[in-house]
């Protein structure tokens, strides 16, 4: 399966955003705080998510009491609805017999008449039916499964109320998942729905399976209050249910208890979709350890490697996620702006001298007698690299703020099931840092990233040629986009001559070997044609190329790149082609973040073989019109594929007709209409036909 282009800036973004929002990280230093507001927000919404957490760690152990009491304290709105009053006081019914003894019978019995039965005369027309039929717990014991309320003994329910209650909860508090965690659950959503369809084997299914669980909790809206349907445009109807996999009654039921507002919709069911949250976190902790966005990583992993693992655990319950408003957060300190100031760079004394320093020049470095030059010149990046260092956040973990912590649940989902970046395979190491300890290798491929992302390119090649001189044999592309940076650089600062140096010396040939870099080659000369200064600002993705660097040095010195990053590729890959197939744009992707994922603004590397588009997503969805060149799914489950060369105009609300009378997916409804020149009568009588 093919993989996408990801804007890994902006997943920086959503991971730090949702580090925070959970409480997973700390600020080295303290100079920079967020505003008032949004810390407000922030500490707002993690308390709510802790307290809805609490209240459902409560239900699932049957401990109904603390639950109400919970209730009462922080949403008193909750036992004001009877219907969900009586559904609470039903379970506690049942826990007071399930205790077994004489005198919690009696508890039950006076329960009974003071509490729950007044109760079901006001719940919901179905109630005291309810009530009729769990008086018989008191004739048939729990262990018996064939008894007629052997579903109201079964534990089971316990987690339905408690899903039931988070819904609500999470709903009217609207404290939702983070960015990061619902983005996730949609991508992850869409890629199993995409490859069951195609038939294809997904290539991270192992974490896919483990990350993403099958169960969801109940819906926001009981399904005994649902009467007739207000008026809801078809178009949000269908997006709803076709995004979060609903049936046609039960979007209409979901915009109802949102209010009709779409979005608060789809974040509320969105919402209800399980995801290990102790997985999760690991997968976000590798990936802030790899980018650099935490400090002090190794050290971290090298105890839980090593001897002991650190004191932290992680909330038990599929939930415990905290959120945070996506406007507040801060792109890591460690990261910086691919539109780089050229006049900083000309202000760096370290890197200018270090550049110019004769006794770093290739041929020295390629010598494999002494090592001593290799280590010298570690030894003087080691510095700038504990600056860096120094600008990181801390990893803090998820604490024990109300006793929601399970180390069984971390023990589970434990180490062994999420590889980490920092395993360091002690094959293919080069012999340029064979003597330098796994620590130091990933200090060194972040330095290579954050001098790339600087622009400092000449800098990168020097190092990378005495680390290992074979590395841009095997990489020529890596070789030709760094090169590019430095000949886009000397061009910003008004060197032509030397910028023509560099195009000679090594673009050229390695166009030469090369012919599908011709064309990338020329669109770089171009820019000799460019004002000075927007060079390159204007003629390379800094972060995207330090990014590859990353993964593609990391592995040559056995670090291998966090799951995250292969989930991300291609979960955005499948999201592309799904709605190719669909002819229309996501409605949520702006929502989720998807179309900032997808963005990569590379003017010059467009053309280059490694560099693949896959944003171009159908942009018809909000038109009245689809134009359809009747694609289908083949037969077989394969690729999408041309049936006919003649275009047929979908009018939107023929595709909307049928696919509400049909109950099909957008992709089937377009292929059935191209059949029958765009009638959807002509369609819907041929089929009950």
């Amino acid at each position: 399966m093919d993989s996408s282009l990801v804007n890994w800036g902006a997943l920086d973004a959503l991971i730090i955003d949702f580090a925070k929002s959970e409480n997973l990280i700390e600020d080295s230093s303290p100079s920079s705080s967020p505003s008032l507001t949004s810390s407000s927000l922030s500490s707002s919404s993690y308390h709510s998510r802790l307290i809805i957490c609490q209240i459902r760690r409560s239900l699932e152990a049957g401990n109904i009491d603390a639950a109400i009491d919970l209730l009462r304290a922080h949403a008193p709105f909750v036992l004001e609805d009877h219907r969900f009053l009586f559904r609470l006081q039903k379970q506690k019914f049942i826990e007071l017999l399930r205790k077994g003894t004489t005198e919690d019978r009696g508890f039950a019995i006076d329960f009974l008449r003071k509490s729950l039965a007044p109760c079901a005369l006001n719940a919901y027309p179905e109630a005291y039916e309810e009530f009729k039929h769990v008086l018989l717990a008191f004739i048939y014991d729990e262990g018996d499964q064939t008894s007629p309320v052997a579903n109201e003994w079964a534990e089971k329910r316990r987690y339905e109320i408690a899903g039931l209650m988070s819904s609500v909860l999470r709903a009217h508090l609207h404290a939702y998942k983070p960015i990061l965690s619902m983005t996730l659950r949609y991508l992850i959503s869409i890629h199993k729905g995409f490859c069951f369809q195609q038939g294809i084997l997904s290539p991270i299914s192992n974490l896919t399976e483990r990350l993403l669980l099958e169960e969801r909790d109940p819906p926001a809206i009981p399904q005994e209050s649902s009467y007739d349907a207000q008026p809801f445009d078809e178009v949000d109807i269908q997006a709803l249910a076709h995004a979060v996999e609903l049936t046609r009654q039960g979007a209409i039921d979901s915009l109802r208890f949102a209010k009709g507002d779409l979005f608060q919709a789809f974040q509320n069911e969105i919402c209800r979709m399980s995801l290990d949250a102790a997985m999760l976190d690991e997968l976000v902790r590798e990936y802030c350890i790899y980018r650099g966005i935490v400090q002090s990583g190794m050290q971290t992993l090298s105890e839980r490697l090593k001897v002991n693992s650190p004191e932290s655990g992680c909330c038990s319950s599929r939930d415990c996620s905290l959120d945070v408003d996506y406007s507040s957060s801060k792109r890591s300190n460690t990261e910086t702006s691919a539109t780089t100031d050229l006049s900083s760079m000309q202000g760096t004394d370290f890197e200018l001298r270090y550049a110019s320093d004769p006794a770093n020049n290739l041929e020295d470095c390629s010598t494999s007698g002494s090592h001593q030059s290799e280590n010298s010149r570690l030894l003087r990046n080691r510095s700038h690299r504990a600056g860096e260092r120094s600008k990181r956040k801390r990893w803090r973990g998820r604490h024990d703020e109300l006793g929601l912590i399970s180390h069984n649940h971390f023990n589970r989902c434990g180490k062994q099931e999420v590889s980490t970046a920092m395993e360091v395979a002690s094959t293919t190491i080069s012999k340029g840092v064979e003597n330098v300890n796994g620590e130091e290798k990933y200090e060194i491929v972040l330095g290579m990233k954050e001098l790339t992302s600087r622009g400092m390119a000449a800098e990168v090649v020097e190092e990378i040629n005495a680390l290992d001189p074979n590395f841009f044999a095997q990489n020529p592309v890596l070789l030709f986009q760094l090169k590019q940076v430095e000949f886009l650089k000397l061009v910003g600062l008004g060197d032509h001559s030397g910028a023509l140096r560099v195009a000679c010396s090594h673009l050229g040939p390695l166009a030469a070997s090369d012919p599908n870099l011709l064309k990338p080659l020329k669109e770089t000369l171009l820019s000799l044609l460019r004002p000075n200064e927007d060079a390159l600002v204007t003629g390379l993705p800094l972060h995207a190329l330090a990014t590859s660097l990353q993964v593609a040095f990391g592995k040559r010195l056995g670090i291998e790149e966090p799951q995250l990053m292969r989930i991300m590729r291609a979960t955005l890959h499948t999201h592309s082609e799904w709605f190719k197939l669909q002819m229309c744009k996501d409605r949520f992707e702006s929502l989720l973040r998807i179309d900032s994922l997808k963005e990569n603004n590379t003017p010059v590397l467009t053309s280059l073989p490694t560099s693949k588009s896959n944003t171009d997503s159908c942009t018809l969805g909000s038109s009245q019109v689809t134009i359809s060149s009747t694609t289908r799914i083949s037969d077989d489950g394969g690729s999408p594929n041309q049936a006919s060369s003649r275009d047929v105009i979908c009018d939107e609300n023929a595709i909307l007709k049928v696919m509400e009378f049909l109950a099909l997916p957008r992709a089937d409804a377009i292929h059935l209409l191209s059949q029958y020149n765009g009638n959807a009568e002509t369609v819907i009588q041929q089929i009950f036909a």
